[in-house]
């Protein structure tokens, strides 16, 4: 049942936060298993002169330089605000004033109360709020309680919104369509030939939230479109992984796009799950994207289950 008020001010602001947090709103594979948080380093690599993603633990964060703020996108886990803000002060010494999130999974706005409570303005898609605003089943990833209203976005958007970091540079929040989950959202820099494609593109094979109405017809979309955004020279901010280019972008929807069409082509045969997932049909790939959090059989799953 959802937290109530009286438990929440039972838990220690600090020191119970992110047990907090990690039951409301993480899922099992967002939250490491038996972390050591102060193992847990947070790297910075310069992507453009005023963009940097930043490493940890959970989706990479991207930091924008403006004239007057620095804007966060994405802020992984809670137990790790404090080693962002370090790093991102080596950086710059301008204020965190806005946090962006590309989707609700607890490993990308697991920060966002922390952020929330030292100045920084929440901004999603309508959908992130909604779906950490309630209780979401996520089947055998559990039950998701409602986070607190600290770390609910403040502005919300439907298609999308603009944020302008000085007089000739913005980032563009696009919403996308339901693909790892109805929420997601890319954050695109024009002027920097930038984007940040959130767990859209991973370095692995692609997980689709089915709670949260993810869809793998929907992702192959959102690939399509992201190709025609960039050229050979955008450098393109993975949800997890290292910054990519085109080239492998192209690749990513290629992969995705061939598992999509054997799998279905086998379902709509007659196939069971089982049969198609005997089929070895994602074998040339395997080797090099299956060996993460989604291995060759939840990939089957998820397009055998969603794919139109």
């Amino acid at each position: 049942m959802p937290a109530t008020a009286t438990h929440r001010q039972r838990i220690p602001v600090l020191k119970g936060l992110f047990a907090f947090l990690a039951a409301a709103f993480l899922s099992l594979h967002e939250l490491p298993a038996q972390r050591d948080w102060d193992q847990v380093q947070i790297t910075a690599e310069q992507v453009t002169d005023s963009l940097y993603v930043l490493f940890g633990a959970g989706g990479n964060i991207g930091l924008a330089l403006g004239d007057d703020y620095a804007y966060i996108i994405d802020d992984q886990f809670a137990e790790l605000t404090g080693k962002i803000l370090e790093t991102v002060s080596g950086i710059t010494d301008k204020p965190v004033r806005f946090v962006v999130n590309t989707h609700w999974h607890g490993d990308h706005v697991g920060g966002n109360e922390n952020l929330a409570n030292q100045g920084a303005i929440l901004v999603a898609h309508e959908n992130v709020r909604k779906r950490m605003g309630m209780r979401v089943d996520r089947g055998e990833r559990g039950v998701s309680e409602p986070a607190p209203y600290a770390a609910l976005s403040r502005i919300t958007f439907n298609d999308e919104l603009t944020l302008h970091l000085s007089p000739r540079r913005s980032m563009h929040l696009m919403h996308v369509d339901p693909a790892h989950t109805d929420g997601d959202t890319y954050i695109y820099f024009p002027g920097e030939n930038a984007i940040h494609m959130g767990d859209n593109f991973v370095n692995g094979y692609p997980y689709i939230d089915q709670s949260s109405g993810g869809d793998i017809d929907g992702l192959l979309r959102n690939l399509n479109m992201a190709l025609f955004i960039v050229d050979d020279d955008t450098r393109i901010i993975p949800g997890h992984g290292p910054v990519m280019g085109r080239p492998e972008l192209l690749e990513f929807r290629d992969m995705v796009a061939t598992i999509r069409n054997r799998v279905r082509a086998a379902r709509n045969s007659g196939k069971s799950l089982e049969e198609v997932q005997a089929m070895n049909l994602t074998a040339e790939w395997d080797a090099s994207k299956g060996q993460g959090f989604i291995g060759p059989a939840r990939i089957v799953q998820f397009v055998y289950e969603t794919a139109d």
